[in-house]
């Protein structure tokens, strides 16, 4: 009997159809988000999975599936993965490093853009027909992008792509704060300054926000934080839900604590916080920082790869590009 995977997500037909020179495929072509119990239903006598950030794999699914060997997740992120669980029980976990870094910069710095000129607001503004008459001087006037301090929490590939888009594109002063410093040739490359977090936060125009999701990590920026900000100040994320504390966003932003903020990840998504939802001085996106046609047929691209790698097929076999946890290999 061939091996048996599961893909969670539906993805482009031309690539799944990679997975079915080796496999015995089951997929999701209605992109159902499953239960818990549905997801460790699907998985029994499974060998591998192409996962989402939506499927948690954690240790009493690893101990349910007991034929799982691999886990290959769609995205950079993998914190809907214990990993340790994982490599516990000699489970390969991989990522998608890399092929989206550019895209995702891109979308970050648009959706700062957007937030910072007010241009959702003003658009909803006009198709609402409110537009009915030359605008007073200062009509949604918003904050300058151009020579603006850009604050960057989180220095990795896609931290680092932002901000040579502002330092070279727009002439931004950039800082940034990090769990470890940048060597010097890197920060010159970056057009980046280090500086501690408190100080990021004082001194931020425009804040992005790119660290990875952790338990550390979780609600880094909450009341106390937006607090040191200025009032003119916005805050962009693009990173993960839980990193922002979004109840506390929402009562800085209706108080005028902070100008304005960009988000497309949430706490407990596809739900949005319902207070975010009625303020108009926020833009909202559904998690789409790496949807470019290109880039999503790359993460898919390289899952597969990974997938048919790390279950010992194709011409990388027992080497996938992009493991999390090679030490698994190693066994």
């Amino acid at each position: 009997m061939r091996p048996s995977v599961l893909a969670t997500r539906a993805t482009f037909a031309d690539i799944a159809d990679r997975l079915r020179e080796h496999f015995d495929v089951e997929d999701n072509p209605s992109d159902t988000v499953w239960s818990p119990e549905e997801l460790r239903r699907r998985l029994q006598g499974k060998q591998g999975v192409m996962s989402t950030g939506t499927e948690r794999i954690d240790a009493a699914l690893l101990d349910a599936c007991p034929s799982l060997k691999a886990v290959c997740n769609v995205g950079v992120g993998y914190n809907n993965v214990d990993v340790a669980a994982c490599t516990a029980r000699g489970v390969l976990v991989t990522n998608t490093p890399d092929v989206l870094t550019e895209t995702t910069a891109d979308y970050g710095f648009a959706l700062m853009m957007a937030t910072a000129r007010r241009i959702a607001e003003s658009e909803h503004f006009l198709r609402a027909g409110g537009w009915t008459k030359p605008g007073i001087f200062d009509m949604f006037a918003g904050a300058d992008v151009h020579g603006a301090t850009l604050a960057i929490l989180g220095m990795g590939r896609i931290g680092r792509a932002i901000a040579r888009r502002g330092a070279a594109g727009f002439g931004m002063r950039v800082i940034y704060h990090n769990r470890s410093r940048l060597a010097p040739d890197v920060e010159a490359e970056s057009g980046a300054r280090y500086v501690d977090k408190a100080t990021l936060l004082k001194e931020a125009d425009h804040l992005v926000l790119v660290v990875p999701y952790s338990p550390a990590s979780h609600h880094a920026i909450g009341a106390a934080e937006l607090a040191q900000m200025k009032p003119g100040a916005t805050l962009t994320n693009i990173a993960r839900g839980g990193i922002v504390d979004d109840a506390a966003l929402a009562e800085a932003l209706r108080k005028g604590t902070i100008a304005a903020a960009g988000l497309d990840v949430f706490e407990g998504e596809p739900t949005v916080h319902p207070a975010l939802l009625k303020l108009p001085n926020v833009v909202l996106t559904p998690h789409i920082g790496s949807a470019s046609v290109k880039t999503r047929r790359a993460m898919a691209a390289l899952t597969i790869d990974n997938l048919i790698a790390a279950l010992g097929f194709g011409p990388s076999a027992g080497h996938p590009p992009t493991p999390v946890n090679p030490e698994v290999l190693a066994h």
